[in-house]
């Protein structure tokens, strides 16, 4: 399969590469410093601008699918609005290049741990990630929106750490989930192979799911 991902040096978008790449995909990173995307013959770096649409479509078009973990961490105070206006250039660029599928990192923030009660709105949900948070909440808004786009919306744990790839874990599709001890955990390795699991056997169309330990 030929796979576009956005994003596919950062924090999650380099272990969605590593994995799709040992899936034996051919894989298109976008990014903006082509320089730091690993050597592979499967993989090509391309250069790219999220907020420039008409220059985005142009790069989505002929891939079976894409892979977005655009994010907007680095944006300081800035965040909330750079993340809204990448997701909704992203968005566009993919319908107008007919993608099959887009497939969305997504925060753990949106998800409930009550009825009517996110994440991100609890007390005690660390205030340097709001803002991110939020515009993912806001991302998952606009895709619900879509009545033509086919998205999927991942979102993970309430922590996202390093560590092994398992292959063994949960998923959900709203609720925060936790383990017995009360932990809700997800390493990147395993979440890369979650995501790439869906796009193999689609199980969540026009949907938001998430994955946990």
């Amino acid at each position: 399969m030929k796979i576009a991902i956005i994003g596919a040096t950062g924090y999650i978008g380099s272990k969605l590469l590593a994995e799709a790449l040992a899936r034996q995909h051919q894989v298109t990173a976008l990014v903006s410093r082509p320089e730091r995307v690993p050597a592979h013959p499967a993989a090509t770096a391309v250069k790219t601008d999220v907020l420039d649409t008409a220059a985005l479509a142009s790069q989505l078009e002929g891939h079976d699918a894409v892979i977005t973990a655009f994010s907007g961490h680095a944006h300081g105070d800035n965040t909330y609005d750079y993340y809204v206006q990448g997701m909704r250039a992203i968005i566009a660029a993919a319908k107008r290049a007919h993608v099959r599928r887009l497939l969305v990192v997504g925060g753990a923030g949106s998800l409930e741990v009550a009825p009517g009660v996110q994440v991100v709105d609890t007390p005690d949900f660390p205030e340097q990630w709001k803002q991110s948070a939020l515009g993912a909440r806001e991302a998952l808004n606009l895709l619900r929106k879509e009545e033509t786009l086919n998205w999927t919306m991942l979102s993970p744990a309430a922590h996202i750490v390093p560590g092994e790839r398992t292959g063994r874990f949960r998923l959900g599709k709203d609720q925060l989930l936790a383990d017995a001890h009360g932990e809700s955990r997800i390493s990147v390795e395993d979440y890369a192979v979650a995501m790439l699991d869906e796009l193999a056997q689609p199980a969540h169309e026009r949907s938001r799911f998430t994955v946990a330990y």
